[in-house]
């Protein structure tokens, strides 16, 4: 199982990376099957540079806060008006209970049709796990200021070098404070892919809406997870502070999430590198006069 970062920066988009989003791959002996764990404010464009959209199995998402769930709405536009047809079924959401309306009120659709001639729009039931190709999504409930919200314990079941079949795990903590559900679903990770939005001090004050750095490195202390890896992380957030506050009470392995990063998931290492932002040279139709600003000094 792959993990490519597509957008970690916490809570809105950043300067170098967007908004929550996550592609999974992982290879069931025939072909990869691909899926997204969010797809949060500004993902959409990113995520282009590492998948073509049609080749989505599934969009996993966590609750309905805007930074991971708004680039459905680009999803539909990408769906529904593409000159060349979408030609292939409808694109399979799970998420919440208010998914489906919700994203039809942010485009401002009736609720009665909404997107759903665009998305196959699936519910979860806690600790139900969800079975696609060789992944299985089991959602957790956890600690968040909205009506739902979620962590994945995200399973992928692949053939190995010498025929055997190899199970890889990946827990995503969406976003949560500290509470027993998030250890429940992290419990022998290979890879935890875990929230560290606040600061030990700085917002001790707000309780039930984020993990500190030492926070996440208690769950995945408590867990036992291999490695660590910290993600939404606001543009206030001190990275090294976050860094530093898990160190102290974990002792496995931690990284921080940057966007364009490919991860082995049962591995750890690093696959690939992030590929920039593509380029092209300007092109001049027709050149026009060069104008000075009235009354600008010339020396």
């Amino acid at each position: 199982m792959k993990l490519t970062i597509i957008g970690c920066t916490g809570s809105f988009p950043g300067p170098g990376s967007p908004a929550s989003c996550y592609l999974v791959t992982a290879f069931d002996g025939e072909r990869d099957w691909k899926i997204l764990l969010d797809l949060g404010s500004g993902a959409l464009g990113v995520l282009q540079r590492y998948a073509d959209i049609k080749d989505l199995d599934g969009i996993f998402i966590s609750h309905l806060h805007p930074d991971h769930c708004m680039d459905l709405c680009g999803m539909h536009v990408a769906i529904r008006w593409d000159p060349n047809g979408w030609n292939r079924d409808r694109m399979l959401v799970h998420g919440p209970a208010a998914t489906a309306d919700r994203m039809a009120t942010a485009y401002g659709l009736p609720l009665d049709e909404g997107m759903h001639p665009d998305y196959d729009f699936q519910h979860w039931k806690s600790r139900q796990p969800v079975k696609i190709g060789p992944f299985s999504i089991t959602p957790y409930p956890v600690l968040h200021p909205i009506e739902e919200s979620y962590a994945f314990r995200v399973e992928a079941t692949e053939p190995v070098a010498d025929g055997s079949l190899q199970t890889s795990v990946l827990t995503y903590s969406g976003d949560t404070d500290a509470c027993p559900e998030l250890v429940e679903a992290a419990r022998g990770a290979d890879m935890f892919l875990c929230e560290a939005a606040f600061e030990e001090g700085r917002d001790d004050a707000i309780h039930g809406v984020h993990l500190t750095g030492r926070r996440a490195g208690e769950a995945a202390a408590e867990a036992g997870v291999e490695r660590l890896l910290l993600t939404h992380i606001p543009v206030w957030t001190d990275i090294n502070t976050v860094v530093n506050e898990a160190k102290e009470v974990y002792d496995g392995g931690i990284a921080v999430a940057v966007s364009g990063v490919t991860y082995g998931v049962f591995s750890g290492s690093q696959l690939g590198t992030p590929k920039s932002l593509p380029t092209a040279p300007v092109s001049i139709v027709r050149s026009a006069p060069a104008r000075e600003w009235p009354g600008t000094r010339k020396n």
